[in-house]
């Protein structure tokens, strides 16, 4: 076993993660069966006070309702110009609760927001604005915003053998142009919500462009379907944070060799935040099903 986790406190859960390495690697487990999944707000970078590619669709959904006065009454281009990022926040705690209604109108939303934007465009703005955003209570750039023990994590890992892959919630081509710097995981390793695309044919080797349709939002079953359709594996480690990555954690389990399903718990408010709301499941089975919790506060040495 190669690598370290210095940003990680001695106690249960780093033991769980050294033992269960230690375990895949005493056993001789083939390379290409260890698989490590990850979602990616609230787990591997921060999420509050709003999911960061929110803040990303937010800014477009405004400049939307400056140039077209009418949809500053529709939502949720309404709740972007007039910053009423309470019916935002409504939206998410709804979704984890099970009801989607308004999650469809976000949705619609932003899949009008980038109608027709080329894939390599849609990335630079992204990787612009990732770069240059600041955290609204943080005091740092979005970038600087990814969880150091887990950034680690993804290292220890890679370093015994494990391919890490994201499987996110979050817009996959929102990821991509920052996952390799950030995380370590190239762009290919990146699963995540996807609108569905159209190409046209022209002299500079043809266009991708976004269509105002859904592909699929990889959260709750979807991201346990997404990673068999892309990896073709169960993964031997998963970690989350939330009731949407419950699906996932059970699907991370084996019989005849070591697993691990890492659960995030948000209680720093000094450091970070503290939140349970929208995990309130996903902590009820971590108790039920032998999940290792992660406490923000307790085995993080240092957070950022």
């Amino acid at each position: 076993m190669s690598g370290s986790l210095a940003s990680w406190r001695d106690g249960p859960a780093r033991e769980a993660l050294v033992e269960f390495v230690d375990r895949t690697v005493s056993n001789a487990v083939p390379v290409d069966e260890r698989v490590a999944v990850f979602d990616n707000d609230g787990t591997l970078w921060c999420e509050k006070p709003m999911p960061i590619q929110l803040d990303f669709i937010l800014r477009r959904l405004v400049a939307m309702a400056d140039a077209k006065p009418e949809l500053q009454k529709r939502q949720p281009w309404k709740a972007a110009f007039e910053r009423d990022y309470g019916w935002f926040g409504k939206v998410m705690a709804d979704h984890y609760a099970g009801d989607d209604t308004n999650v469809r109108t976000l949705a619609g939303g932003i899949l009008a927001a980038y109608e027709g934007i080329s894939v390599e465009d849609f990335e630079s703005e992204a990787d612009a604005f990732l770069r240059s955003a600041q955290h609204p209570t943080l005091a740092r750039r979005y970038l600087q915003t990814a969880y150091a023990p887990m950034v680690e994590l993804l290292g220890f890992l890679e370093a015994n053998g494990f391919s890490n892959y994201i499987a996110s919630g979050g817009g996959r081509d929102f990821m991509r142009p920052i996952s390799h710097e950030v995380y370590g995981v190239p762009r290919e390793r990146v699963i995540g919500s996807a609108s569905t695309f159209e190409y046209t044919r022209d002299e500079h080797g043809g266009t991708i462009r976004h269509k105002a349709e859904a592909d699929y939002l990889d959260d709750g079953p979807q991201k346990p379907i997404r990673i068999w359709s892309r990896i073709g594996r169960r993964p031997l480690l998963a970690a989350g944070n939330s009731n949407g990555d419950i699906p996932m954690l059970d699907f991370t389990q084996h019989a005849d060799k070591a697993s691990l399903r890492l659960l995030v718990l948000h209680d720093d408010a000094e450091r970070e935040f503290d939140y349970t709301s929208g995990a309130e499941q996903a902590l009820e089975q971590a108790d039920t099903s032998g999940w290792t919790v992660v406490s923000v506060k307790n085995d993080w040495a240092t957070v950022f």
